[in-house]
């Protein structure tokens, strides 16, 4: 798969969502045909739900007051998943068996991958007092207050932190109520989607998976904005994609977490995958490492649970996965090297590469179906 550079946007300011913008479960929900099928049509047919939590880039601008003033178009970039939604789009586009829903919003709003927090402005100072305690650029382990991150996971500035009680709370509103126009949307469209389709899974006794689909890249950001610090060793994805089902390398249940996926068929899936992107290297595609799956998977996998006699009963397996791409993998050579020299732009995607990754993906899952 090879990838050529299109274009460059050499603009480092952040991209705005122009204030006030709503969407609706319809401009964040993509399937085959949608000139002349509906959703239920699409639901039908399809045995897959694809989620994307981290794919949206560009920030509502009713935040741009909060953010870092060194915060550049290629931290923005660099602190999403941004190259999964054209990928999982054009995915859609060309294989009926699977629906599609995107966040719009970027993770720094809140991160729909994590818990929501019950209180955001204690969150944050929490969050804040850490960053602190720590030391400015220093790594900070916020676990449990990462749903709406004060810096990046470079550990660079990313919120402007407030200065008084009133300063907190208007933070803390202000991204509650912009995001239940985006972020929220999608929540309330994806869980949506989730129940209707395991329930024409019951209906039409057919198997579901529900996928949250990521990337990652193995390098971090330096001051001067090139990615090029790579990660320690035991941090870093294999050549493809990790599968993750919340177990062991192996797939099988750890201890008493329970699995999301079957561990026989995540394997399956795994073998799949690099059947579907053609590599020769079992490596390539590894399970749960260096990610178990996080809060998509692991809210999907209960509900399933509960579903488990019904299951049984009616033949069926109901399963929740998540795929962490390689981001060097999904953006080629030719872009990743642009992104690990010094700069504040991102490159454009390449529609080639992007075409070819959509169809590896749906050789990938009918490879699975087939096994």
């Amino acid at each position: 798969m090879n990838s050529v550079m299109n274009s460059v946007t050499n603009n480092g300011a952040p991209v705005l969502i122009p204030a006030g913008t709503s969407f609706t479960p319809d401009d964040l929900t993509f399937y085959a045909d949608r000139e002349s099928r509906t959703l239920d049509d699409a639901i039908a047919g399809a045995d897959l739900l694809v989620s994307c939590p981290h794919s949206g880039s560009a920030i509502p601008e009713e935040l741009a007051e909060f953010l870092a003033p060194e915060f550049t178009r290629r931290l923005q970039f660099d602190f999403t998943d941004m190259s999964t939604s054209a990928i999982v789009r054009r995915w859609a586009e060309i294989d009926p068996r699977i629906v599609y829903v995107e966040n719009p919003h970027p993770r720094m709003i809140r991160d729909p991958n994590r818990a929501k927090p019950e209180n955001l402005e204690a969150s944050l100072r929490e969050a804040f007092a850490r960053v602190h305690q720590a030391g400015a650029g220093n790594k900070v382990d916020l676990t449990g207050v990462d749903a709406v991150r004060p810096v990046t996971f470079s550990f660079y500035p990313l919120l402007l932190e407030p200065t008084d009680d009133a300063g907190w709370k208007r933070l803390a509103d202000t991204f509650t109520e912009t995001a239940d126009r985006g972020l929220g949307v999608y929540e309330r469209t994806r869980d949506s989607l989730v129940e209707k389709m395991v329930e024409k899974s019951f209906e039409v006794r057919r198997s579901f998976t529900t996928l949250s689909f990521h990337d990652t890249m193995n390098h971090t950001t330096r001051r001067d904005g090139a990615v090029n610090v790579l990660r320690p060793e035991e941090d870093r994805l294999p050549d493809v994609v990790a599968l993750s089902n919340r177990g062991d390398h192996d797939g099988n249940r750890r201890g008493d977490n329970p699995v999301t996926m079957d561990p026989e068929l995540i394997r399956t899936l795994a073998a799949a995958h690099r059947k579907g992107f053609q590599v020769d290297d079992p490596g390539a595609v590894a399970l749960n490492q260096p990610y178990l799956g996080s809060f998509e998977i692991i809210t999907a996998g209960a509900r399933f649970a509960e579903q488990s006699v019904r299951a049984d009963a009616a033949g069926i397996t109901l399963s929740a996965v998540q795929a962490e791409f390689k981001r060097e993998f999904l953006l080629g050579d030719a872009l990743a090297a642009h992104i690990m020299e010094p700069g504040v732009d991102w490159p454009s995607s390449d529609p080639e590469r992007v075409d070819q990754l959509a169809r590896a993906c749906k050789a990938s899952w009918d490879h699975y179906r087939d096994s």
